[in-house]
């Protein structure tokens, strides 16, 4: 039975399908698997090879298919359509932490919070050597890259640009057409983005090049991808006259439909998190921290071991608070 079984004993997630995107239909528990129906038919999908559910519009979910969900290690988000909003999410406590410790123990190391950032600047520099460039380096190769595609894009689609604008709390306030086209397919890609990072275990907050927000990794990861799917399609669509944030919304939810965008955070996150010889598992589930051995069993009573090594002299006692509270005669 699922519900009694460890960590270890489920699939692990590299083995898994990274994401299953649902909407519009009921979802239960039967059995060991989560039911898929609607009107036409019914799908049943093990529970336990899924690494993250998502929840689409129009669906509904019983609490028995999300006890099984969590129970199997498996990531839950509720999204928009085709997942380009991210609502809320959860994981059971099945799952483990390998990810999550990999990355804080990157991210709090100069040293290699700066390779994982060169390694980010590389995929969108693949014909140029970054591993010797500084922070500030960086930042200028990126502003002058993303710079050059603005220009390429509106010479290309024929729409004026006059330079990105941007008012954080207000993104669709400002600018132009082709601004506010911007600001709108950018929050799309970032819903998936976070999808993808809470459905692996990753921390959305824990950012390399960006700092101090709740969502720092997510724009990390987001600007992977911008120069491929969310700026040639707000000039697009600007130069389509299509202008409204809905617009930007469904031309994006149809240009990931086919899952691809998805499949490829997946990797890539693993790919900046991990070494090439590091495996994901759940084995780290439940363990107990030491600061000698490293990792001791959890669920177990170490009382025993360490009450043998106490001396005749030795004396245990637990207290509570005194409460002057008057006596009962019983």
């Amino acid at each position: 039975m699922w519900w009694l079984a460890d960590p270890q004993d489920l699939h692990r997630v590299s083995d898994r399908i990274s994401s299953v995107y649902v909407e519009r239909c009921h979802i239960d528990r039967d059995d060991n698997a989560v039911a898929l129906v609607n009107r036409e038919r019914t799908v049943r999908v093990p529970a336990a090879m899924i690494a993250t559910l998502l929840i689409g519009p129009g669906a509904r979910i019983t609490t028995a298919a999300v006890r099984l969900l969590a129970d199997s290690g498996t990531a839950v988000c509720w999204v928009g359509e085709k997942g380009v909003r991210l609502y809320a999410s959860g994981v059971g406590p099945s799952r483990g932490s390998q990810l999550l410790l990999r990355q804080a123990y990157l991210v709090s190391r100069t040293k290699e919070r700066l390779t994982v950032a060169r390694h980010m600047y590389s995929m969108r520099f693949p014909d140029e050597d970054v591993s010797a460039l500084t922070m500030q380096q960086l930042r200028g190769r990126e502003g002058a890259r993303v710079k050059k595609i603005y220009r390429a894009q509106a010479a290309r689609t024929g729409v004026p640009w006059d330079g990105r604008l941007y008012k954080p709390g207000q993104p669709f306030e400002t600018g132009d057409d082709v601004n506010r086209l911007l600001s709108a397919g950018h929050s799309c890609l970032y819903g998936i983005c976070h999808a993808a990072i809470v459905g692996l275990g990753a921390s959305p907050g824990l950012g390399f090049v960006h700092t101090g927000g709740a969502t720092s990794f997510v724009l990390d990861i987001a600007d992977l991808y911008k120069a491929e799917y969310t700026i040639p399609l707000a000039f697009d669509l600007a130069a389509s006259g299509l202008i409204t944030e809905r617009d930007a919304r469904t031309a994006f939810r149809d240009r990931v439909a086919d899952g691809k965008l998805m499949t490829r955070i997946v990797q890539d996150v693993k790919s900046l998190l991990l070494h090439d010889s590091d495996e994901e598992t759940d084995e780290d589930a439940h363990h107990l921290w030491d600061e000698e051995i490293g990792l001791v069993p959890g669920g177990i009573n170490w009382a025993n071991d360490y009450a043998d090594g106490l001396d005749g002299s030795s004396f245990i006692g637990v207290s509570g608070p005194n409460l002057n509270e008057p006596k009962v005669d019983f």
